[in-house]
């Protein structure tokens, strides 16, 4: 037992541990939603999340720590937000063709995702702060800690809102796109990709080329327009 506690000290001083485990999670997480048959609700982000919080507990790793093993994929977010002009150009046809509806969908959803947002948030009270790391928890995270932080923000809370805000979008979506008998694959992957940025994106890959295609080009045109729009949302209802 000595030996097991000792070899573990080792362990946890190195980063390596904790992008080992990220990265041995997720791997676990989405072969369970494969085998599921890729369900709604096994979202493999949540599933990764709830696999590595008892760990973290029982542990007794503390989050930077854990941060700093995990950080290099956090480092990749960056080169995948610039990779999403890929889709933009791969759909500029489309998207020239369609310039007035995605304009109207993009403003409403941007609007809407951070506006409801702090008005809630004021309705019940929240601290400033909170607010302020609420705001741009609809785009994806590099742009949404930015934000974040030149607002007034808590940039490491913003990080946990948008991944909730994610796995919501993305265990939701399905379902309620069927429920409102939606079938147009663009209109359900722009929503998504305007409501829930990149996991929401991957999900929707998952259930339709289209849908996942329409959802990288509003996840890319949200990120600019919520940067633009949430310092000026803030000013005005804070």
């Amino acid at each position: 037992m000595t030996e097991v506690t000792s070899l573990w000290s080792y362990l946890a001083t190195s980063p390596l541990i904790w992008l080992t485990a990220t990265i041995f999670a997720y791997l676990v997480a989405d072969g369970v939603a494969r085998h599921l048959g890729n369900p709604p609700w096994a979202n493999p982000v949540l599933l990764s999340v709830l696999l590595i919080i008892p760990v973290l507990w029982l542990t007794q790793t503390d989050y930077t720590a854990y941060f700093e093993g995990a950080q290099f994929i956090h480092f990749l977010l960056g080169p995948a937000t610039v990779a999403l002009a890929l889709p933009l150009w791969d759909n500029r046809d489309t998207i020239r063709t369609s310039v007035a509806p995605i304009v109207l969908a993009l403003l409403t959803g941007s609007i809407v995702a951070a506006g409801s947002a702090i008005i809630l948030a004021r309705a019940f009270g929240l601290p400033t702060e909170v607010l302020l790391s609420l705001a741009p928890k609809s785009t994806t995270a590099p742009v949404a800690l930015g934000i974040s932080e030149a607002i007034g923000g808590i940039p490491a809370l913003t990080a946990v809102l948008v991944i909730m805000t994610g796995i919501i979008g993305a265990v939701t979506v399905t379902p309620l796109m069927n429920l409102l008998r939606i079938t147009d694959w663009r209109a359900r992957g722009f929503a998504v990709g305007v409501a829930a940025h990149g996991i929401g994106t991957a999900r929707a890959f998952q259930v339709n080329p289209v849908a996942g295609a329409y959802a990288s080009i509003a996840m890319a045109l949200n990120a600019l327009l919520t940067s633009l729009i949430v310092p000026l949302l803030v000013r005005w209802l804070v």
